[in-house]
């Protein structure tokens, strides 16, 4: 609707914050009630967000927007509690790496189809309002999943009895640093908008989207795949990778080097995304015992979510006097959230 950058970024800004109260809400409310009965209630509210399509105004489609993304955050700590309880400390990368693959295939799927409707003269409304169909669908299909039994569990005095040995700082450490990290982590459509505007190419920045999505899905799923320790994989091949990534796009930006240094910084921001995604929640379900992993997911989008408030606000902000200014800044960011949790966690490197 016209709206200036730094607008949008002040929207993602408050989405997220709000997400991270309602994320944390959330997955306390999936340790009491179940997290079967929680998901199922967030992913039903998802489709708020699909009502944006008939706003009339830009106050009228940002509420609609965070209404739905909120309902996602809500949602998002019940769900990967739920896939991590049925999943063993063997295989938890694996099927979080998976689930990140399914998260973003879809949202390639849907940037096909989103450009094959609008070839072909699709209204935009029409199409923002179909973004219904798979959430209401996907919900229907939560309604037939089983949900183990919370009940008493022997493994939580184990977790619980390993977690006081270890160190404690690798929970905080995750926690604070996820925080720090959503200093930095903007929403891609900062680069779409970077890419579109130095190529004056509204096609290639879209296009930068799908090449995010797909680096992301198969980095995540191969890092996921493999048996790593988990915070030096984290820190590393995350925040730290995640802050090259983005220096080298706003280098690339100010120095006019064009499409494909912007495209291969695209590329190094997915596969740390892809990390990020794929790690953070195993490690959480790592050394949460699971009566407590609701919680422990929740704070983690709240970490998250608390960061992102603050960083797509400063983001659009800074945008706003120069792209460079804002690349420069998430990538300090980054780099600090990769330190803060090597640093913290570094006395139980030999266990996680």
């Amino acid at each position: 609707m016209h709206a200036p950058v730094y607008v949008y970024g002040i929207v993602m800004g408050v989405s997220y914050g709000g997400g991270s109260l309602l994320g944390y809400v959330g997955g306390r409310l999936s340790d009491r009630y179940g997290r079967k009965r929680i998901a199922i209630l967030g992913n039903a509210l998802i489709p708020i967000l699909s009502l944006s399509g008939i706003a009339t105004s830009f106050y009228e489609s940002a509420v609609l927007f965070s209404g739905g993304w909120l309902s996602r955050n809500f949602r998002s700590p019940a769900r990967r509690a739920l896939i991590s309880d049925e999943a063993k400390d063997s295989n938890r990368g694996k099927i979080f790496g998976f689930l990140n693959a399914l998260d973003v295939g879809g949202g390639v799927a849907s940037i096909i189809v989103l450009l094959t409707l609008l070839y072909l003269k699709v209204p935009l409304p029409v199409i923002i309002l179909a973004t219904a169909i798979p959430i209401i669908f996907a919900t229907i299909l939560l309604v037939f999943v089983k949900e183990k039994k919370m009940g008493a569990h022997k493994k939580d005095v184990v977790l619980k009895s390993r977690q006081a040995r270890i160190d404690r700082k690798a929970y905080l450490g995750v926690i604070i640093a996820t925080g720090m990290f959503g200093f930095s982590y903007y929403s891609l459509g900062f680069p779409i908008l970077t890419i579109a505007q130095s190529q004056s190419s509204d096609a290639l920045g879209f296009a930068s989207y799908m090449v995010f999505l797909l680096a992301s899905a198969l980095f995540g799923y191969f890092i996921g795949s493999r048996k790593l320790k988990l915070i030096p994989s984290l820190g590393g091949l995350g925040y730290v990778l995640s802050a090259t990534g983005t220096l080298l796009l706003g280098f690339s930006y100010v120095y006019a080097l064009g499409v494909i240094p912007m495209y291969f910084a695209v590329v190094i921001i997915g596969m740390a995304i892809g990390t990020i995604d794929t790690l953070e929640p195993s490690l959480i379900a790592q050394v949460k015992p699971r009566r407590e992993r609701g919680s422990g997911m929740g704070a983690l989008t709240a970490s998250r979510s608390m960061g992102l408030f603050f960083g797509n606000i400063v983001m659009g902000v800074l945008y706003y006097f120069g792209p460079f200014y804002s690349y420069v800044y998430a990538a300090i960011a980054a780099a600090a959230a990769g330190i803060i949790l090597l640093k913290l966690g570094r006395g139980s490197m030999r266990f996680i």
